[in-house]
């Protein structure tokens, strides 16, 4: 039924910074960027592979609950070659990143960091 996650949709506060953090910091291409007047909302289309995340701004959305830990969608997850590399890159882009660690079922290296919001994101090697 189902063939492959077409997109993720993340609404931030500040569009300017998620923009440039999504594009310049993790490098994702921008698709299409559109000014939506009627909800004064800017919104931009970004590919992750064969996927893609959008990315919203709306005047004044609530905050993400995210600690505790709250029911929902628990963070998104990018699969990298190279977790060093990727994680250097965070780093010199002044990214937090957390310790690297084993995934103990798959024993694959992970870690996670967040976006300006506070979204956890997680970078998995392949």
């Amino acid at each position: 039924m189902f063939d492959t996650l077409h997109h993720v949709a993340i609404i931030c506060s500040d569009y300017a910074r998620s923009r440039r953090f999504y594009t310049e910091i993790l490098g994702l291409p921008l698709i299409r960027e559109v000014y939506r007047e009627e909800r004064d909302s800017w919104k931009c289309d970004l590919a992750v592979g064969a996927a893609q995340i959008e990315l919203f701004s709306f005047p004044t959305p609530p905050a993400r609950v995210s600690r505790p830990e709250a029911c929902g969608l628990r963070h998104l997850a990018f699969k990298v070659d190279d977790l060093a590399a990727a994680v250097r890159r965070l780093e010199d882009h002044g990214v937090e990143v957390e310790p690297i660690r084993t995934d103990p079922y798959t024993e694959k290296l992970f870690t996670f960091f967040a976006d300006p919001d506070g979204l956890p994101l997680e970078l998995y090697q392949s």
